[in-house]
């Protein structure tokens, strides 16, 4: 079927369905169609499957929703599988299937001898009937779902095979490089086209236009209209694009940094509401609060700076598309395609690469569209292939942010009056009903959007990335005027939460929440005093999953180093321990690093950052000794992982940065606060 291929050797081949972009789908999803279908996992082998609408549903990654989504499906087509071998065998032995057991690829005779492997009757099941339902395993017999197993392209990775889009190769295919506006509110009108169809091993340049009726969600793209240059080799297009003069022609308003700064300090004030929640009377509590509270936090526009560059191949023919490369959503790819080509989309094809780092940069699917317009031009495959400075400067950034928080305590330190208005460019960041919504009597939140021509999109853990660690800072301040330790007053307002919410609408599930707080103030020994140690915490719900955590600084010449962290995670049932523990880690570092160093800011519309020779990223050297992870244990069905460990990240890093050095923390990056730099 669609998830399965058995042949007589024993070999089962399991298709991953979704785009593998690091968070290891390609390992953890195969696991669970090998655990209901009772196989040997050294007798899989995982191939990525292409996109087929038909076969599969939610074929995309984004969101943390690969497995969530697919739970059910990856288990019912293993159980399925297992179900026809089983009634296969049973008919070939004249027996009921309840006869019969299976085990590791093995068929046997419950009350007999009789075995036959899955590879013996795979052709015998060929002809069994689809079951329409099948019985799944009890989680406490799962034997494969909850270990570990490694990275099935791991070996291939670390030996340089060809995996990724870039190292996509086929005979007779050209190379493709584009130049977009070189700011946001401009577009091209002319260029030197025959001085640069001369160049050495230039076959083609012109201006080529990607705009499409009735985008969708996935089209976010500033730069439409763009210069194309075909020819043989990497190098000889980068020389021609620097060879390039350009009439470039203003259609719109070049913002910088000071306008989108003055832009979210009115949003935040007066702007256009697009949701928000009002419990109780706020105004009315903070007239009776004995203690008041009032910060400001903001972050600024980020990239997306995937390892691997922004590339496509795309082979156009006039009844035909066929496309593959390294994209997060080939569904919606495939549909931009058919629009643009104004061609049927069953004669379009999708094949997907493993992808060198996604973060909801390749959610967005300009560059393949970019590759089938080139294609289409030029009559021939090409493949398309973007440098550092075209990423870096063409958009889909993660949004500029800015949020005010107010707080109030009465004459016993209790919490009485909470408020949050959250503005971004263009969306704003605020989770009207998360956490502390229903923990406190009187609460209002507003998410607030503002304008601007700056194209953005998600990054990793979309707003959350940014209202974590606002709203885990503003909370160690509010304990702090309150006088009690930051962990025993966020529990205080869980407990507020569980016993007696506030209204009846909220995303959390507060003893879940309170749950991982729990553990991993066990698992730090949190109160333990350490000389030279500053610690910080932070707790956070996104993706369906609830993560708390615990950093440890110390200074080391005069400079904050963080040492470890402890990390407590319930995402539900745990599918491969070793990769999660991987992608917990991993967004823990993604987040220090762009909390302590990265921004892109902008001139007369165009980033000032364009490589990393200005936009900075985390090293080796900064990166924590040690990560623990720890999950709490549980039979629900499994939830987002990939994105949640990042967001408390940021908190936990400004509390612990406050302990170790007194300086408070309000506008990423820290480090252009005062001279806190992680050492």
């Amino acid at each position: 079927n669609g998830y399965i291929k058995i042949g007589d050797t024993g070999m089962v081949t399991i298709y991953s369905p979704n785009p593998e972009i690091g968070q290891n789908v390609k390992t953890s999803m195969p696991m669970i169609v090998a655990e209901e279908l009772d196989v040997d996992w050294n007798n899989v082998v995982v191939e990525q499957a292409p996109l087929n609408t038909g076969f599969y549903q939610n074929q995309f990654a984004g969101g943390s929703l690969s497995i969530r989504l697919s739970w059910n499906a990856l288990r019912t087509a293993g159980a399925t599988g297992r179900r026809m071998l089983l009634e296969a065998a049973a008919k070939e032995w004249g027996l009921n299937v309840s006869d019969l057991t299976a085990n590791e690829g093995v068929i046997k005779e419950i009350n007999g001898e009789r075995t036959v492997t899955y590879g013996e009757i795979a052709s015998k099941a060929v002809g069994i009937e689809i079951p329409e339902e099948v019985e799944l395993k009890e989680v406490k017999d799962f034997k494969i779902i909850g270990t570990s197993r490694k990275n099935v392209d791991g070996k291939l990775i670390v030996t340089g095979h060809p995996l990724f889009g870039l190292d996509f190769d086929r005979e007779g295919m050209l190379l493709a490089m584009v130049e977009h506006a070189p700011a946001f509110g401009m577009k091209v009108k002319s260029f030197n086209e025959e001085e640069i169809k001369n160049m050495a091993g230039v076959k083609d340049a012109f201006i080529v236009d990607t705009t499409i009726n009735e985008p969708s969600w996935s089209d976010v793209n500033a730069f439409s209209q763009l210069i194309a240059i075909v020819g043989d080799s990497t190098w000889q297009l980068m020389q021609a694009k620097k060879a390039l003069k350009v009439d470039w022609e203003v259609v719109d308003e070049l913002e910088n940094s000071e306008l989108h700064l003055q832009r979210l300090e009115k949003a935040v004030v007066s702007g256009e509401v697009e949701d928000s929640r009002l419990d109780g009377d706020p105004d009315a509590a903070f007239k009776k609060a004995v203690k008041v509270i009032e910060r400001t936090y903001s972050s600024p526009f980020l990239a997306h700076n995937t390892m691997e560059p922004m590339n496509f191949f795309a082979n156009v023919t006039e009844n035909s598309a066929e496309l593959i490369g390294p994209t997060q959503t080939p569904e919606a790819l495939e549909g931009s395609v058919s629009k643009l080509l104004n061609m049927p989309i069953e004669n379009i094809t999708v094949n997907m690469t493993r992808i060198g780092g996604g973060f909801g940069r390749r959610l967005y699917v300009h560059f393949g569209v970019e590759a089938a317009a080139i294609s289409k031009a030029i009559g021939a495959p090409v493949k398309l292939i973007y440098t550092r400075e075209d990423d870096m400067t063409q958009g889909t950034f993660r949004p500029a942010y800015r949020s005010k928080y107010k707080a109030g305590l009465d004459e016993n330190n209790n919490l009485i009056a909470f408020t949050v208005k959250g503005a971004g460019l263009p969306e704003g960041p605020v989770f009207p009903n998360r956490f502390p919504a229903g923990a406190v009597a009187n609460y209002s939140a507003e998410k607030i959007k503002a304008k601007t021509n700056v194209s953005t999109g998600a990054w990793r853990a979309p707003r959350s990335n940014f209202t974590a660690g606002a709203e885990q800072s503003f909370i160690d301040e509010v304990a702090e005027l309150a006088g009690k330790d930051p962990i025993d007053f966020r529990l205080e307002l869980f407990d507020r939460a569980i016993s007696n919410p506030v209204g009846d609408k909220y995303e959390y599930e507060a003893e879940r929440y309170a749950g991982v707080l729990k553990l991993v103030k066990e698992k730090s020994n949190w109160g333990e005093t350490k000389p030279g140690v500053h610690r910080g915490v932070a707790a956070y719900f996104c993706h369906s999953t609830y993560v708390a955590e615990v950093f440890d600084i110390v200074m080391e010449n005069d400079m904050p180093k963080v040492k470890k962290i402890w990390c407590a995670v319930d995402c539900g049932i745990v599918v491969n321990h070793d990769a999660a523990v991987n992608m917990i880690q991993g967004g823990v570092i993604d987040g220090i690093g762009h909390a302590m160093y990265s921004q892109l800011t902008f001139t007369n519309g165009a980033t000032n950052e364009k490589n990393f020779d200005r936009y900075k990223l985390i090293r080796n050297s900064q990166v924590p000794a040690e990560i623990e992870v720890f999950f709490v244990k549980n039979e629900i069905a499994p939830t987002g992982l990939g994105e949640p460990g990042l967001p408390p990240a940021v908190g936990a890093l400004a509390n612990a940065l406050f302990k170790a050095t007194g300086e408070r923390h309000y506008h990423q990056p820290f480090s252009s606060e005062k001279t806190s730099i992680l050492g």
